[in-house]
């Protein structure tokens, strides 16, 4: 399979799932996380790793790690079919196979028909390795949340809250951030960064619309820029997504002068130029921590410049 895009207008509040199967149960995947399918290879195991790591392989100029996704999700010892096929992945600027048994194909769903697995489905966790249930047909579709599975196998790999200089509290206590994911285990690292970085007063929601209904209903306040001094938000979200987000918050006369950032494990050169499109101001993946709390002192910086010169 050649390698895959979203050919969607970008902040239609879409998205394309590729369906597949483990042991006859369908899971969906973002499209825009795949780079292509694979008949399955052998791979040479990997001592000291993850039970839920196969091992690695080397199809063409990339040694890629081999995620055995039937075990991880049932625990179930694999055994290894012909028919198998790695599904490669691009997230976080890494590249990742995952063994499943059946591509099943694609579709084209509105986030709004998407909707957050309570804790019942998570076995009373928190949080569970699902984004979303989705409704695809006559199908209940569960999204997995592959950046979750792979922080739990390398948690390395993820945001490491050591890359953010502590700063005292009051340094950037009043400055108002609007933040939107709809990971909780994400949302809770990324606050206690931007905390250690002196960023206090942070609204958290947990996709799009709730953070544009809100910011709709501050949108004619005199004091808009002490209320919401940056908006930083994910792309995958169920209900609305960061690039719709995006796209009605830059629409907008009164709020598109707050600095929007995107924050996701999918930036890649196509989604660089759809986040443009839209208007963000920046746009950065999920493990550049530090580099992000740069980014925000400096248009919350360049903003205020620009209003005292309106001013």
């Amino acid at each position: 399979m050649a390698e895959t895009s979203i050919l969607l207008e970008s902040g239609t509040n879409e998205i394309e799932i590729m369906e597949f199967t483990i042991y006859g149960e369908l899971y969906g995947i973002n499209v825009a996380k795949v780079k292509e399918i694979m008949m399955s290879a052998h791979v040479k195991p990997i001592p000291h790793s993850d039970s839920a790591v196969e091992g690695i392989f080397k199809p063409r100029d990339i040694m890629l790690t081999v995620v055995d996704l039937p075990f991880y999700l049932t625990g179930r010892t694999t055994t290894p079919q012909e028919k198998d096929l790695f599904i490669i992945t691009n997230f976080n600027k890494m590249n990742i196979a995952f063994r499943v048994h059946t591509v099943v194909g694609i579709r084209r769903i509105s986030w709004a028909d998407i909707r957050k697995p309570d804790k019942t489905l998570n076995s009373g966790k928190e949080e569970g390795i699902a984004t979303g249930i989705a409704q695809c047909g006559t199908d209940l579709v569960t999204i997995l949340d592959f950046e979750k599975i792979v922080a739990e196998i390398a948690p390395e790999t993820g945001i490491q809250l050591d890359e953010v200089k502590q700063v005292p509290e009051e340094v950037r206590k009043n400055e108002s951030i609007i933040f939107a994911e709809d990971s909780l285990l994400l949302s809770r690292m990324v606050e206690q960064s931007l905390n250690k970085a002196g960023y206090h007063n942070i609204k958290k929601f947990n996709n799009g619309q709730e953070a544009w209904n809100y910011l709709e209903s501050i949108r004619n306040d005199s004091d808009l820029s002490e209320k919401a001094a940056l908006i930083i938000t994910d792309i995958e979200m169920p209900q609305m997504d960061g690039h719709h987000l995006t796209k009605l918050v830059k629409s907008d006369e009164k709020l598109k002068k707050i600095p929007l950032i995107i924050f996701s494990s999918l930036i890649n050169e196509e989604m660089e130029r759809k986040g443009r499109e839209l208007g963000a101001d920046e746009q950065l993946s999920k493990p550049e921590i530090g580099h992000l709390v740069s980014i925000m002192d400096e248009l919350i910086e360049r903003r205020k410049k620009d209003e005292t010169v309106r001013s």
